[in-house]
């Protein structure tokens, strides 16, 4: 059986959709990081059945929440501190998320003005639809 060693500090992201560990580390950003950060795939889930891990060495501060809850909300973030869990955080869908998606509107002002960040807002928590906030695009999963 494959072994990882644990963290004294850090954070763990737990209940990964399998095969979506990658994703989620350049969506964070971890690959522009000077800590260590490991990538468990496949590991078994009693949960699950399947499930990624991702290990990051170092505070909360190296994570956006508001990315992870957008990627996926049933992910769970293990605080570690002195080889404990000392916090378990759950997520949810953000209410408002600025240049993680970009608007595929070939009308709406973010194709013509570069610089405007791309802003969505959540419309629909049931079906996890965002809208633009310029255009009213829609964006689903």
């Amino acid at each position: 059986m494959l072994n990882i060693s644990g963290l004294s500090e850090g954070i763990v992201l737990d209940h990964i959709e399998a095969g979506r560990s990658l994703d989620i580390y350049y969506h964070l950003g971890l690959d522009k990081l000077e800590c260590q950060v490991a990538i468990i795939k496949n590991a078994r889930s009693s949960k699950m059945g399947r499930k990624d891990i991702i290990k990051i060495e170092g505070g909360l501060d190296k994570l956006d929440l508001q990315i992870l809850g957008y990627i996926d909300h049933n992910i769970t973030v293990n605080i570690i501190q002195d080889n404990k869990i000392i916090e378990k955080k759950t997520l949810k869908l953000p209410q408002k998320i600025t240049n993680v998606i970009k608007c595929k509107n070939p009308r709406c002002i973010t194709s013509i003005e570069q610089e405007l960040p791309h802003v969505f807002y959540l419309a629909d928590e049931q079906r996890e639809v965002y809208r633009c906030l310029y255009c009213e695009e829609k964006y689903g999963k």
